[in-house]
């Protein structure tokens, strides 16, 4: 599969999108014949500039277009289905807008049908958005991957004002994102960028497991001194791990709490969503023992499992830090024993009965779970 991950470190801009993937081999000539059956008042440009030193591909759409320009999603979807380009490039797009809509409906509490978009309906990033879904197209993406997301800081002259960063727009699209700040006090991360990646992107994180073929770089407006403001693109084929995220590790230092109440706090995390949580026998200060009670969570329950650590436990601190999460890609299979299906959990490398219904199953027919768990492996191994 042709996956896309991009790298948001100085921020997202569906005009940075647009010169990414086209230095990384989108035709830009295919990219503005189609733009220009779009919007016939656009004229595209293309330049090779350099960002601290980084050499990029700037995007420009040029047109003379009064300002305050206000157009419907309806309006919009219009014009995509009669540009000139290939269906699935138009499908994207339109998928992108839809998001963005649903997203502008929400924050101003309306119907879809009433959306009308003000910075986003003009036509440069309207172009912004329909060059993105053109380039995704022509360099074959099949799945978009994005890093953790620098949205900036500051404010934002907007319709509605001046707006703190991210917009609000922005803010709702990436909900459950993993976000955050970091340069100048500047909107880094626009609607556009966050509509694409919302709409597209499958996993947010540390980029997965690919063999790269191609990268490039598509360049923002400033030239700022902390960073080079561009955004990278990689373009590859993904390998064998399907799994590959930022997750949260949470840890607690325990020497005066039962085993029972820690054999409880571990039930309550797994049951609340924790992918796994662990008690470390260490020895602690003054020669005591005691346990770190450790929890991998996914990076939006961090605070909830958290809360519950406090909560069912005697800690009075936790310790809170990111680690990268790659598991391989696996699938299920029944196989049939004397006593019952037993489901196998298959990767790339091995293979192993479910523990749950081998347990079920020894239970139910009051035998050894060790015979239950040879039964199964034989049978997975005889149909193999």
């Amino acid at each position: 599969m042709t996956a896309c991950y991009i790298d948001a470190f100085s921020g997202l801009a569906g005009d940075m999108l647009v010169g990414a993937l086209a230095d990384a081999g989108a035709d830009q000539t295919a990219i503005a014949r189609s733009l220009e059956s779009l919007a016939p008042e656009a004229a595209i440009e293309w330049a090779r500039v350099k960002r601290r030193g980084i050499s990029a591909t700037k995007f420009r759409v040029r047109v003379a277009e009064p300002g305050g320009k206000h157009r419907h999603l309806s309006g919009i979807l219009k014009m995509i289905q009669a540009m000139d380009a290939p269906p699935r490039a138009k499908s994207t797009a339109a998928r992108i807008f839809q998001v963005l809509g649903e997203a502008e409906a929400t924050v101003h509490d309306i119907g879809l049908e009433k959306v009308h978009f003000h910075e986003v309906g003009a036509v440069d990033s309207i172009c912004d958005i329909v060059g993105t879904a053109l380039a995704l197209d022509q360099l074959g993406v099949e799945a978009v991957h994005c890093s953790a997301i620098n949205v900036g800081s500051g404010t934002v002259s907007t319709e509605h004002g001046i707006l703190p960063v991210p917009a609000p727009a922005t803010a709702r699209l990436l909900l459950h994102r993993p976000i955050y700040s970091r340069g100048p006090a500047l909107e880094l991360t626009t609607p556009t960028g966050a509509a694409v990646v919302a709409a597209l992107a499958t996993t947010f994180g540390p980029m997965p497991p690919m063999s790269v073929t191609a990268a490039g770089y598509g360049a923002g407006d400033f030239d700022f001194a902390e960073h080079a403001n561009v955004v990278r693109v990689m373009i590859g084929q993904l390998t064998h791990a399907s799994e590959s995220i930022t997750v949260s590790v949470i840890e607690a230092n325990i020497d005066d709490a039962s085993p029972q109440v820690i054999a409880y706090a571990v039930d309550r995390l797994l049951a609340a969503g924790a992918l796994d949580a662990v008690v470390i026998p260490v020895q602690m200060k003054k020669g005591r023992p005691g346990i770190i009670l450790q929890v991998i969570a996914e990076p939006e329950q961090r605070e909830a499992l958290g809360q519950l650590l406090f909560r069912e436990t005697t800690t009075s601190g936790l310790r809170y830090y990111e680690a990268e999460r790659r598991v391989q890609s696996r699938e299920w299979v029944s196989v049939v024993t004397p006593h019952g299906d037993v489901r196998i959990k298959v990767t790339p490398t091995g293979f192993a009965p479910e523990y749950e219904d081998a347990r079920a199953i020894a239970a139910s027919a009051g035998v050894p779970l060790k015979q239950i768990l040879t039964e199964a492996t034989a049978a997975y191994l005889q149909s193999k």
